[in-house]
């Protein structure tokens, strides 16, 4: 498929469907997804009853509480049950986001916004500031403590680390992420080159 994407046969898109510009215009339909399906689902589970008896057949809620119990569990098993179901709008909406990039990759002409360091860049700094206020939230000054271990006597050693430690999570957590669906692509195209049959689809389950 090459540069190609759907947003070339957009009339006033067209112009800026370059390689440049093209993440941010996924990374724009891809928010609008999420917020049509939130709007969606909320209106719908509004409107029922009793929540706790599951629907008598596989329809969307059945795939999103599905999906939720799973990320619960493992938002659970890292904080806690109280804090997770504390957190996890946040950690739902940033599953979701990526997620739906990800998914879109699979189909020939979509670009995922998460192919461009803009965007995981742009995840990890959210998730960077947010989990710090919270800290800061939940524990006032005292939050800072940590940054200087747990002796008072290593402090001088321990704070320079720390801090260098959680300056560079952004791009951390942005790069792994860019690496992941960047490594995935390039594989893939690899494999659709030399094998353009049968092959490939084995990799993109896997991306």
């Amino acid at each position: 498929m090459g540069h190609f994407n759907w947003f070339n046969l957009v009339p006033f898109l067209d112009k800026y469907s370059s390689h440049k510009t093209v993440h941010m215009l996924m990374a724009s339909l891809i928010t609008v997804i999420c917020i049509i399906i939130s709007v969606v689902m909320y209106k719908k589970f509004r409107k029922i009853k009793d929540p706790e008896i599951p629907d008598d057949k596989f329809t969307g809620r059945t795939i999103f509480e599905l999906l939720g119990e799973v990320l619960l569990a493992l938002a659970s098993d890292v904080m806690g049950e109280k804090s997770a179901r504390k957190f996890f709008p946040v950690l739902a909406s940033v599953f979701l986001f990526i997620f739906l990039n990800n998914a879109i990759s699979l189909i020939p002409g979509f670009v995922p916004a998460t192919d461009n360091l803009n965007t995981t860049l742009a995840c990890g700094i959210f998730i960077f500031l947010y989990y710090n206020y919270v800290g800061v939230k939940e524990h006032g000054i005292a939050y800072f403590k940590h940054f200087l271990g747990p002796i008072l006597w290593l402090s001088p050693l321990m704070l320079p680390i720390e801090l260098i430690s959680h300056s560079v999570r952004p791009l951390s957590l942005g790069l792994r992420l860019f690496g992941n669906i960047t490594g995935d692509h390039l594989v893939l195209g690899i494999f659709s080159d030399l094998v353009p049959v049968g092959v490939p689809v084995v990799f993109m389950g896997l991306g």
